[in-house]
């Protein structure tokens, strides 16, 4: 029996960025009480900067005031917890293992290499068992390294670190050989439990176990965790690569393939303008029928998810402009999007109750866009609690 080759579709890359911009709650605002299935849907919102998380949120949410992501946060319906790529982000609670697990890869490797350093498996278990142990509440990182380090018989120690280029002494725990600074060491607990950050003390973080610190805690195993992350990241993401998944969740090539190669029989193939992708096949009838109904702009801050699910960015931004957006030392610098694509970085500050805001635009920006500009702006003075915003375009 004769069969004929499957078509493959073939969509345009202004098609792409309307289904993604859609996926993102960037087309339409949500209404203010689907603001967790909004940070699910764009696959946690990136918080090394809590701001700047909380703008990419206003960006998404119709009439979201701080006070709201403040309230979900105390209530526990959202959590900040170290996820893909080891970076911090805003994430529902109830999905958290789906974050956490799925990119657990990672620390996987941290495992190994500590192996590779000559640590037995025996003293590596020991330094996780007591790390999960005593994060039955919420402790710093100083309390953390202390009862860690009672608890396996060793001298705490304190070593340079802190992160960014930070020379400050930090609180570490002996592992073997290694020595390992707070944060490290929580790093290394996630190839087994999950861990997310609880109130702060003054201006210290706090750590706490996942399963006792979030109500109705719902974990699932890793492969599970797996899958629905790849799904999770093809819904927000898609058309999208093996290569592309494997960089954002930060994993193991060899990884992202088995993980793929579990979720064939759901993807399909699509061409967009000769670059070959992936896409979930129940999405491929609303990526065909995307389209911009009149120009779209956005506001996104830094390190907006939307800018990092992509390994090459020539459907963001052009070349001669990409320095000015990815910046040393992994910032990510707050953009402007118009239909899609990087038209003009942009930087606001407070001043007196006014927000200024300054646009340094990469291209021609017409009336209409420089008028939609002037209205974002103006709703970001209300979401900051300002009273106006006063624009300038560069």
């Amino acid at each position: 029996m004769l069969t004929h080759p499957t078509v493959q579709p073939s969509v345009t890359w202004k098609q792409v960025a309307a289904f993604r911009l859609a996926r993102h709650h960037l087309s339409e605002r949500a209404q203010k009480k689907a603001l967790l299935s909004v940070v699910r849907d764009m696959t946690g919102a990136q918080a090394q900067l809590l701001s700047a998380a909380q703008i990419s949120l206003w960006s998404r949410v119709r009439d979201l005031r701080i006070a709201d992501i403040e309230e979900a946060l105390i209530k526990r319906k959202l959590v900040k917890a170290s996820c893909m790529r080891r970076t911090l982000f805003l994430v529902p609670s109830k999905h958290l293992a789906i974050f956490v697990r799925g990119s657990a890869g990672r620390a996987e490797k941290e495992i190994r290499w500590a192996r590779g350093k000559g640590v037995p498996d025996r003293v590596i278990d020991a330094a996780i068992d007591a790390a999960l142990g005593v994060l039955d509440h919420p402790l710093t990182r100083l309390e953390i390294a202390e009862r860690v380090s009672r608890a396996l018989g060793v001298q705490m120690k304190a070593v340079q670190g802190g992160g960014w280029g930070s020379r400050r002494n930090v609180a570490a725990v002996p592992v073997g050989e290694l020595t390992y600074p707070v944060v490290d060491l929580l790093h290394l607990v996630g190839a087994r439990g999950i861990i997310c950050y609880g109130p702060n003390q003054g201006k210290e973080p706090t750590f706490v176990r996942a399963d006792a610190w979030i109500p109705q805690w719902q974990d699932v195993s890793r492969e599970e965790a797996e899958e629905l992350l790849l799904r999770t990241y093809l819904r927000a993401f898609g058309p999208a690569t093996i290569n592309d998944f494997a960089l954002w969740a930060g994993i193991a090539l060899t990884n992202a393939r088995a993980i793929w190669a579990r979720e064939q029989a759901d993807l399909a193939p699509v061409n967009v303008e000769g670059w070959q992708a992936t896409i979930l096949q129940k999405d491929l009838n609303e990526l065909a029928q995307a389209e911009f109904e009149r120009p779209l702009v956005c506001l996104l801050p830094y390190f907006d998810s939307f800018l990092l699910g992509h390994k090459e960015r020539e459907h963001l931004v052009a070349m001669q402009h990409r320095a000015n957006i990815y910046r040393p030392q992994g910032w990510i610098a707050p953009v402007i999007l118009v239909d899609g694509r990087v038209a003009a970085v942009w930087e606001h500050a407070r001043d007196g109750d006014r927000l200024r805001v300054k646009v340094t635009k990469f291209e021609p920006i017409s009336r209409r866009i420089a008028a939609s500009i002037h209205e974002e702006a103006q709703d970001l003075s209300r979401f900051l609690g300002l009273s106006n915003a006063d624009v300038q375009i560069l």
